[in-house]
């Protein structure tokens, strides 16, 4: 399947595992938007990892492209799956991460990815979904979910429709998990983007549900794997390692954990 490229941050003032938290994505593949969050997190003390979904450090220049890209991964949701389940591994591989306290956030197509390894029954911490997309793949099932959900909609996101947001919750409900969807009044898809201008067709900025979003996901993340609530101290920038995959390929690339015969998809 090839070399998978991310980006992780961490604080490199602090000693010792902590917790880590994955950034799934826009359709767009892994961008500064995403790298940014992993920067944002290391701040608050957790190793950020911003994930490659496509492989091969692929990225996409346009729409058309992204769309493309996107539809490989739409159209078979198990392979979409085992990319999640790599960078759930690779995360959990790393020493400065605390392998039993794992999360995942994801935006846009990056929330249906979270969701998608939620729904797989993974034993992570936590899934935050930010204007993600809700339909079910074809592999979900009846088994409890075990990550705690926290879903922040726009309540006008043309691609999330009401029926969907409902059937999610139930889904989530049958399933046992403990899960919360919070949603934002005029708020349309892509509201934590700045660059989401797209008003007419639902795709707009909205920069108080941003920030809104962005507190309620460090609150969830600080209960689900810090177990507390108070604030953390806030190092300065320049404390905050950055360091791509590139340099560390041998740990993210081990390609038979990733074919049918020896990777299951229940495993994680």
């Amino acid at each position: 399947m090839g070399c998978f490229e991310g980006t992780v941050s961490w604080d490199n003032s602090q000693t010792g595992p902590r917790p880590g938290i994955m950034i799934a994505p826009t359709f767009r593949g892994q961008s500064d938007f995403e790298t940014q969050k992993a920067e944002r997190l290391a701040e608050l003390g957790y190793v950020g990892f911003a994930i490659d979904i496509y492989g091969q450090g692929k990225r996409a220049t346009t729409p058309e492209e992204a769309s493309a890209l996107m539809a490989v991964l739409n159209d078979d949701r198990t392979l979409l799956l085992k990319h999640m389940q790599l960078a759930t591994k690779t995360i959990r591989q790393l020493p400065e991460v605390d392998e039993n306290k794992v999360a995942a956030i994801g935006f846009c197509f990056g929330g249906k990815c979270v969701l998608d390894l939620a729904r797989s029954g993974a034993n992570i911490r936590a899934v935050i979904s930010f204007h993600g997309i809700y339909d079910p793949p074809p592999f979900a099932s009846e088994k409890t979910i075990r990550a705690a959900v926290l879903v922040l909609h726009g309540w006008e996101d043309p691609l999330a429709p009401r029926e969907q947001t409902v059937a999610l919750a139930d889904e989530l409900t049958r399933r046992g998990a403990d899960w919360q969807i919070h949603m934002f009044g005029h708020t349309g898809h892509a509201f934590t983007n700045p660059q989401a201008q797209a008003k007419a067709a639902g795709m707009f900025f909205n920069p108080l549900s941003a920030e809104r979003g962005w507190e309620m996901m460090q609150l969830f993340c600080d209960r689900s794997l810090l177990e507390k609530v108070s604030p953390k101290s806030v190092p300065s920038q320049s404390q905050v390692r950055i360091e791509t995959w590139e340099t560390r390929e041998e740990i993210y690339y081990t390609p038979k954990t990733i074919t049918s015969q020896d990777h299951d998809i229940n495993d994680i």
